[in-house]
């Protein structure tokens, strides 16, 4: 293919928006068809928890891993095999014919998926200046928000025109298309491109920290700490919301197909949106970390809306309240990404990321298994009053505790 290197990198975004589209899709697909599921399967709230704590234990424990190899072996080769990973794992949940069968594929789509965020990030990086960075992250990140807006049409219409079985069978066919996208047009990133994005000619010649040194900076602890608290409440929108509004709010599957995708839309175009306002700052000269924390602030005023769920008249108020919600959750899910590239060494970004989304995972199972065993005893209003804390307390920590952190020695 000959094509000039700006114009590829952004084939390559677009790539990576596809992927990120159907890795979405493919995990939100279990929250729309939860009722069909569970009387699948024959299992409960705490049965579903179950489903979901598999993919997302062993989501954590393969983030920091992905982050890792995506530093040590590049994007190419491990984006590639995690596509190819996921499109398996969910062909083989759409042919399972047990609760063991497919708790087995949701894990290996856990194992999976992460590969997908480290490689954007590294790719924003490299390919992308600042001026730039969030908004191409942007692109990129929405294909989550994508996904889970694609997820209840089209979910809801292939399990009523066809089974559940087809749902996921189809998600796997993509991903093996994205694969064949991905081989054919990644290349590493030119010279020209990697100078006048990072001002290092290329990754592995960037001063970075050791993966010991990592370990003692404050801004990784922080980033840690920001992903463990605040990711939860994303997770609750794609895990629990869909069949929230089926359950409790009272919609039918198709009702969830013709509205259920709308704070999902509402969550991309605010954080696409609220992510260029933080580019803009940083063209009129604002330092790129503290307009993205200005930014993140601003934007978590909104979180604690969640709140007001358990007191609305009816499904529809419930949507617009979490329409909402949702613009912080993925405005902060796009930009501690950039936060991170921001922060650290270009040789560092892919790895932060996959400790820090390991981290965000492991808060998702918790709060995946206080939902699952308690909503039914203590009620939904006292789990939306602890989730209504979360993005107040990660504003503190990105205040307090991330900043940028530079190598020793480094020329400059």
């Amino acid at each position: 293919m000959f094509m000039k290197p700006e114009n590829r990198r952004w084939a390559i975004a677009l790539v990576i928006f596809l992927a990120t589209v159907f890795n979405y899709f493919d995990r939100q697909i279990l929250a729309v068809l939860k009722p069909t599921l569970k009387e699948v399967f024959d299992m409960n709230d705490e049965g579903y928890a179950l489903i979901v704590n598999v993919f997302t234990v062993c989501y954590a424990c393969m983030y920091p891993v992905a982050g890792w190899l995506v530093d040590k072996f590049g994007a190419k080769i491990i984006m590639l095999l995690g596509v190819l990973g996921w499109a398996t794992a969910s062909i083989g949940a759409g042919i399972s014919r047990t609760f063991a069968q497919f708790a087995f594929f949701r894990g290996l789509l856990g194992i999976a998926e992460p590969s997908n965020f480290p490689v954007k990030l590294q790719v924003v990086t490299v390919w992308f200046p600042p001026k730039l960075r969030a908004t191409a992250n942007s692109f990129c990140e929405a294909g989550s928000s994508v996904g889970a807006i694609l997820a209840p049409p089209l979910a809801a219409w292939l399990a009523i025109r066809f089974n559940w079985h087809i749902v996921f069978i189809i998600g796997g066919i993509a991903g093996l298309v994205i694969a064949l996208l991905w081989f054919w047009i990644y290349r590493n990133p030119p010279k020209a491109i990697s100078l006048a994005a990072t001002g290092s000619e290329t990754v592995s010649k960037s001063p970075s920290f050791k993966w010991k040194q990592l370990w003692t900076k404050k801004s990784l602890w922080g980033v840690l700490l920001i992903r463990f608290v605040s990711d939860p409440l994303w997770y609750f929108c794609l895990f629990w919301l869909p069949g929230y509004l089926q359950e409790e709010s009272g919609l039918s599957l198709a009702q969830m197909g013709l509205f259920g995708w709308i704070p999902f839309l509402v969550a991309d175009l605010g954080a696409i949106g609220a992510s260029a306002w933080s580019d803009r700052m940083v063209k009129k000269g604002k330092q790129p970390l503290g307009a993205r924390k200005l930014m993140l602030t601003v934007i978590a005023c909104l979180a604690p809306l969640c709140v007001l769920t358990p007191h609305l008249s009816s499904a529809y108020t419930t949507l617009a309240v979490f329409s909402l919600v949702a613009v912080t959750c993925l405005t902060w899910l796009f930009n501690i990404n950039v936060v991170v590239a921001e922060a650290f060494p270009l040789g560092n970004v892919a790895s932060v990321l996959g400790i820090a989304g390991g981290c965000g995972a492991v808060g998702a199972v918790l709060l995946n298994y206080f939902v699952g065993q308690y909503i039914s005893t203590i009620g939904a209003a006292n789990i939306f009053v602890v989730m209504a804390f979360l993005h107040p307390i990660a504003v503190v920590l990105l205040w307090v505790l991330v900043k940028p952190e530079k190598v020793p020695n480094q020329k400059k």
